[in-house]
């Protein structure tokens, strides 16, 4: 038993990822780049400049997703939070 819950933690760790690709956060529906980028492009956003998307999940959970603008003007999914209201 004394064993048991470090390697119980150390499984927990290990199968912890960071969205596969290294860059990035995989995008959910909801996303705003789930399915592609966007057709339109953000032209007046500074390259590099940062804001938030915030919608609900399929389970009703609130998201709140992070996008990067890139030199190109795409769109880089950075940082997502997912909050679980308890009633």
């Amino acid at each position: 038993m004394r064993i048991a819950l470090p390697l119980l933690a150390a499984l927990f760790l290990a199968s912890c990822t960071t969205g596969g690709t290294g860059v990035g956060v995989e995008p959910i529906p909801g996303s705003i780049t789930y399915g592609g980028q966007p057709r339109t492009k953000l032209t007046k956003a500074p390259v590099g400049s940062t804001f938030e998307h915030i919608f609900h999940d399929s389970f009703g959970r609130r998201v709140v997703e992070t996008y990067r603008i890139q030199p190109d003007r795409s769109l880089l999914l950075v940082h997502r939070r997912v909050r679980i209201d308890y009633f």
